[in-house]
């Protein structure tokens, strides 16, 4: 009985090593494959969020509202822009700078949702829609920044530097 909780043993520390190897593996494949901002899960869903509000800033309510409509416009723009420009910089440093001024455009955003929504230019519903949206975005970009900020990688900038 002894016996076969060892091998049991042996066996699930086994298989963790191999699921942390190929869980390795697979991330190293993932990252070898981004060569464009395009590829980015959190552009792609930055450029969503951008033409969502884009949708709404084009109703009726937002007719006078010029200098608010343009804001949120630019907010949300401002995401999946500081996401390509950090990406195209080729440092992991100044891609997480970017990153971060993304991630507070996607602050911005939630802001100006709530005086959208504080105006009745636009119902609960697509407040809550949006904000959600912004959120996601907002927290995906910041677990991307917290894993550059834990890797080695220079990016293409510095690979060759000491």
């Amino acid at each position: 009985m002894d016996e076969d909780c060892k091998d049991s043993g042996e066996l699930t520390v086994y298989r963790l090593v191999f699921t942390v190897r190929l869980i390795q593996i697979i991330n190293f494949f993932v990252m070898a494959t981004i060569r464009r901002f395009e590829d980015l899960e959190i552009w792609q869903l930055a450029r969503e969020l951008a033409k969502n509000i884009f949708k709404i800033t084009e109703q009726s309510g937002f007719l006078h509202e010029f200098k608010l409509k343009e804001q949120v416009k630019g907010s949300s723009g401002s995401i999946m822009d500081n996401i390509a420009e950090g990406f195209g910089r080729g440092s992991r440093l100044e891609f997480v700078q970017f990153l971060s001024i993304a991630k507070g455009s996607a602050d911005e955003l939630k802001s100006q949702l709530h005086r959208v929504s504080d105006y009745n230019l636009i119902t609960e519903e697509v407040f809550k829609t949006h904000y959600e949206q912004a959120d996601i975005v907002g927290a995906k970009i910041y677990s991307f920044m917290d894993y550059l900020n834990k890797t080695e990688h220079k990016g293409i900038k510095f690979k060759d530097r000491k």
